[in-house]
C-alpha cells in the first residue's frame, strides 16, 4: 500500500521528520492499514522507540587516573570512590577509570604524559612533580612537618596554592591534595636510633636531589631506584634499606625482606589527584564543579583512612616479625638542618618562610 503524506495533520515527531522519515512513513501507514500489515509496522515502530530510548543522548568524557601503588592501598580504594561517584553525580557524563601499579607507567612517565596531555590523569606523589619544577621539594624537607594536620594545613593552604598555580602554567590542574603519609626507615641491619646509626647504610630513596642530599648528610648511601625495582633490590642485598609511608611498607610486603622498621617520620608526602588543561577543558564547568567537591571529599576519605590505619600497620608488621623502634627526632632534625640551609636558595625566601609558619 503506498504512503500517501497528510500535510495537514501534526507530525508525530515535530520537527525530525527529515531525521526519522522511515519511522513517520511507518506511522502514518498504521493510521491508514489494517490486519497483518498494520501488526508489523506497530512491532516495528515500538522497538525502535525503545532502541532510542536507550541510546545515549551524549558522549561521556572518559578519564584514565593512572597511579604506582597496589589495588588494596588507600590511594586505590579512595579513587574506585571517587570514580562512582563522578559517575553518579554527573549522571554518566564523565566517567572515571583507575589504572594502579603503574600500568601508565611511573610517575616521572605520567608526568611527562600529563605535560604532554597524552596521559589523562594521575594520583601522583608530590614530591615527584620535582622532575618539572624543583620547588615542589619544598614538603619534603625533612622534619618540616610535626604531625598530619600540620602538613594538611600547609598544603591546603597557601603553599599548596601557589605550587598548584606553577601546574597551571604547565598543562596540568590539580583537583586536590590527597596524602602518601610520613616516611619511615626500614633495613636489614640493626635498629636506627640516632643519626649516627645511618652511617654507610645503602638505602633506597627516590630520584630527587634533596632526598639524595638528607641520606647523604646523615651519612648513608643513598641510592635512587625505580619503586617497581625495590622489592627485588632489598631481596638481593642491592641496597640495605628503604624509607617508605606505613602503608606501602606493609601493602608491598616488605617485612619479608626487612627486619628492623624504625620510626623515623622524618618527610610528609603529599599525592596531588590532578588531569591535564585538555581533559579539563572539556568539561562542562557545571561537571567541573563537581569532580572538585568529590576530589576534596575522597581527599579527606583517603586522610582519615591514612590516618587511621597507622596503629593497624604497626600491629601487622609486628605480627609479621619486624622489631619496630623509636628515633631520637629531635636529634635527627639538628643533623639536617644542613640542608634546610642549602635548599633555601632553590625554594626562595617567600616559600620557606611559609614552611617556617605553618610548621611552627
Amino acid at each position: 500500500m503506498p504512503y500517501n503524506h497528510v500535510p495537514d495533520r501534526e507530525d508525530p515527531f515535530p520537527g525530525s521528520g527529515n531525521v526519522f522519515p522511515i519511522l513517520n512513513a511507518c506511522i502514518r501507514q498504521i493510521e491508514r492499514g489494517d490486519g497483518v500489515m498494520r501488526r508489523i509496522l506497530t512491532v516495528f515502530v515500538i522497538t525502535t522507540l525503545v532502541m532510542m530510548v536507550g541510546l545515549p543522548a551524549f558522549a561521556a568524557v572518559e578519564i584514565k587516573i593512572g597511579h604506582v601503588l597496589n589495588s588494596d592501598h588507600a590511594w586505590h580504594t579512595n579513587l574506585e570512590g571517587f570514580a562512582k561517584d563522578v559517575a553518579a553525580e554527573t549522571e554518566g557524563r564523565v566517567e572515571v577509570k583507575i589504572y594502579p601499579s603503574a600500568q601508565l607507567g611511573n610517575e616521572k612517565d605520567v608526568i611527562e604524559g600529563l605535560t604532554l596531555q597524552t596521559i589523562d590523569g594521575g594520583l601522583i606523589g608530590g614530591g615527584s612533580f620535582q622532575s618539572i619544577e624543583p620547588k615542589f621539594g619544598i614538603e619534603a624537607l625533612p622534619y618540616a612537618w610535626k604531625d598530619h594536620q600540620t602538613a594538611y594545613n600547609a598544603m591546603d593552604g597557601e603553599i599548596g596554592e601557589m605550587l598548584l598555580g606553577i601546574l597551571e602554567s604547565k598543562g596540568i590542574k590539580g583537583l586536590a591534595w590527597w596524602e602518601n603519609g610520613f616516611r619511615n626507615i626500614t633495613n636489614s641491619k640493626k635498629p636506627i636510633v640516632v643519626p649516627a646509626d645511618m652511617q654507610g647504610l645503602k638505602i633506597r630513596v627516590t630520584p630527587d636531589k634533596m632526598r639524595l642530599d638528607t641520606f647523604n648528610t646523615l651519612g648513608a648511601s643513598p641510592m635512587p631506584i625505580n619503586f617497581g625495582e625495590l622489592y627485588t633490590a632489598l631481596q638481593q642485598g642491592v641496597v640495605d634499606a628503604q624509607e617508605n609511608p606505613l602503608a606501602i611498607i606493609y601493602s608491598s610486603a616488605f617485612y619479608e625482606v626487612q627486619k628492623y622498621l624504625s620510626l623515623s617520620g622524618h618527610i610528609w608526602g603529599s599525592a596531588l589527584l590532578c588531569v591535564n588543561s585538555s581533559v579539563w577543558n572539556r568539561l562542562p564547568d557545571g561537571d567541573k564543579v563537581i569532580v572538585e567537591k568529590l576530589a576534596m571529599k575522597w581527599r579527606d576519605r583517603e586522610r582519615e583512612q591514612i590516618m587511621a590505619q597507622e596503629k593497624d600497620f604497626l600491629a601487622k608488621l609486628t605480627e609479621k616479625g619486624m622489631e619496630i623502634n623509636e628515633v631520637d627526632k629531635a636529634a635527627f632534625k639538628e643533623a639536617v638542618q644542613p640542608v634546610w640551609n642549602d635548599y633555601e636558595s632553590v625554594f626562595g625566601k617567600e616559600l620557606m618562610d611559609l614552611v617556617r609558619k605553618y610548621g611552627e
